[in-house]
C-alpha cells in the first residue's frame, strides 16, 4: 500500500518533471539555441546523463512496481505499507521544497539554463537570488525532492535515487567547473571562492 503522503510525492516529483520540461523549452526559446546538452555527453559526463535520469525514473516508477508486484515489495525490508505517518509527511514537506528550489533555480537562469555540459555551450555567470547560498540550487533542490520520496515511500529504488542523484550530480558538477573556470575565468573563481558548492552563507568575496 502507498499512503496518502506517497501519492503526494508522486505528484509532486511528477509535476516539476513536467514544470522542468517547460522551463527548458522557455530558455531554449530565449536564447535561440537548443540548451538540452546530454546528447553531446562522453565519458563522466555521459555516465552522470545516465544517472540523472535513472535516479527520476527509479524514484517515480519504483513504488508503482512495488506496488504492482506485491513480491517485490514483500522481498523489501525498507518497505512500511505507509504506516509511518510521520515520515509521510516530512518526505511531503522535504519533495514539496525541493521541487520550489529546483525550479525557482532554473527559470532564474534565463538564457543561462544548461543541461548538461559543452564547452563551447557556456552562458553568463548567475550570482543572484538561489545562487548567492549555492552554487547548484538547482542540484539540491532536485536532490531534496528525491530525498523526500525516499521519506514518503521507504523503499529500497526511493532510497538509491537521490543517492544515485547525488552521485552523477558530483560527477557533473566537476565537468561544469572546470568548464566554467576556463570560459569565465577569473569572474568564476571569485565567485566559486565566495559561494559554497552546495550551501552555505557567503563568504568573503576575493578580490
Amino acid at each position: 500500500m502507498i499512503s496518502g503522503f506517497g501519492w503526494a510525492v508522486l505528484v509532486l516529483i511528477f509535476g516539476y518533471l513536467a514544470l522542468f520540461l517547460w522551463g527548458i523549452a522557455i530558455a531554449a526559446d530565449a536564447s535561440g539555441r537548443s540548451v538540452w546538452l546530454f546528447g553531446r555527453a562522453s565519458g563522466r559526463d555521459r555516465w552522470a546523463a545516465f544517472g540523472f535520469r535513472a535516479a527520476f525514473v527509479v524514484a517515480l516508477f519504483g513504488p508503482l512496481f512495488w506496488l504492482a508486484w506485491p513480491i517485490l515489495h514483500k522481498a523489501d525490508p525498507l518497505w512500511t505499507e505507509g504506516e509511518v505517518a510521520a515520515l509521510g509527511a516530512v518526505g511531503v514537506f522535504l519533495a514539496g521544497v525541493g521541487a520550489m528550489v529546483a525550479f525557482a533555480a532554473q527559470m532564474s537562469m534565463g538564457t543561462s539554463w544548461r543541461v548538461g555540459v559543452a564547452s563551447d555551450a557556456t552562458g553568463d555567470l548567475v550570482s543572484g537570488g538561489l545562487y548567492r547560498f549555492s552554487r547548484n540550487p538547482t542540484f539540491l533542490g532536485q536532490f531534496a525532492l528525491l530525498a523526500g520520496v525516499g521519506f514518503a515511500i521507504a523503499s529500497l529504488p526511493t532510497i538509491l535515487a537521490p543517492l544515485l542523484f547525488l552521485g552523477s550530480a558530483s560527477l557533473q558538477i566537476r565537468s561544469e567547473e572546470a568548464v566554467l573556470r576556463q570560459s569565465l575565468g577569473a569572474e568564476y573563481e571569485r565567485y566559486a571562492a565566495s559561494v559554497p558548492r552546495w550551501i552555505g552563507l557567503r563568504r568573503r568575496s576575493v578580490k
